[in-house]
């Protein structure tokens, strides 16, 4: 406030009732001048004062490891992130088995590669105790196949592949079993295995375990091959080709969606919560639906439920 604005004056016991109108009408003028000195010039200064103080803030710095670095919507996280005062570092990883030791060693604070599942392995046989703070998407699985148009046309004794990884064997059993394709001995659920098939009693009459990487190629050979959707991308194969997908809302399938996590004790982070929130976005979303060969499906899953199904998945491993 300038020190030349006038006071405000209280007015003199008035003499008549003219003079003492003019003079309230005088002091309400004052008045209202002065509320404008403190007032308008606080008005223009607020914002100015919340980016000095944006801008003098120092900001966190959040180490993410991903698989997918090279996506252009990590650019639009990053920079939302900076927007809230978070230097957001993308760390690439180039495959599975890394970004959780790295986690539970504090190389990175967060990460965003694993179902559900796959992190309930991890914690199990590792004895660590990672947990989710949001949920990503989830990928349907379904099999793709070059001879034939749609699962109906399937002939009997069809021959299959799929990964050799036993570990990702029992998803693809039960998508056959969904799909009227095999029959199952005794009803095994998640446990089954290749073992479980009744082939006496199932259409398809061969299951090949391969190398994942492989599973494309086979369908020169095959009949209907289980293909991981990068793999597939790579492959050019089209969405007119994978004649069967698993549906992403069976309750069971909650195991594996793709989640962001981070060591226990961050659990709480705000800064890392933000970044989830900022994945969630729709701007990020669209961003990431926008990029070629995007099979996902996003979850809204709460991460008490998270947190619910990844400990029931311990009790499986």
């Amino acid at each position: 406030m300038s020190n030349d604005s006038p006071a405000p004056v209280l007015p003199e016991k008035a003499t008549s009732g003219r003079r003492g109108l003019f003079i309230g009408i005088a002091v309400a003028v004052v008045v209202v001048i002065v509320a404008a000195v403190l007032i308008i010039p606080n008005l223009f200064k607020s914002g100015a004062d919340d980016s000095a103080a944006a801008a003098g803030a120092k900001p966190v710095t959040v180490k993410l490891g991903v698989v997918d670095a090279g996506k252009s919507f990590w650019d639009i996280v990053v920079k939302r992130a900076k927007e809230d005062g978070i230097n957001l570092e993308i760390v690439s990883f180039s495959d599975y088995t890394t970004p959780n030791p790295a986690l539970t060693n504090g190389d990175i604070d967060i990460n965003k590669f694993q179902h559900v599942r796959y992190l309930a392995q991890y914690d199990k046989s590792q004895g660590e105790d990672l947990v989710p703070i949001g949920a990503s998407e989830i990928y349907p699985i379904g099999f793709y196949s070059k001879k034939w148009a749609s699962v109906a046309d399937i002939p009997q004794g069809a021959e299959v592949t799929l990964s050799n990884n036993p570990a990702n064997q029992v998803r693809p059993l039960l998508a056959l079993q969904a799909a009227g394709l095999i029959t199952l001995k005794g009803d095994p659920g998640w446990n089954a295995t290749l073992d479980d098939v009744d082939y006496s009693k199932s259409r398809i009459g061969t299951i090949t375990p391969i190398d994942p990487t492989q599973t494309a190629a086979s369908l020169d050979s095959v009949d209907i091959a289980f293909v991981d959707s990068n793999f597939a991308q790579a492959a050019g194969l089209t969405a007119s080709q994978k004649i069967y997908e698993e549906d992403a809302n069976r309750d069971d399938l909650g195991q594996y969606i793709n989640i962001f996590a981070v060591r226990a004790e961050d659990a709480d982070n705000a800064a890392l919560k933000k970044i989830v929130e900022i994945y969630q976005s729709d701007e990020v979303k669209q961003a990431i639906q926008a990029e070629d060969g995007f099979e996902g499906i996003f979850k809204d899953t709460s991460v008490k439920e998270l947190n619910s199904i990844l400990e029931q998945q311990k009790k499986q491993f």
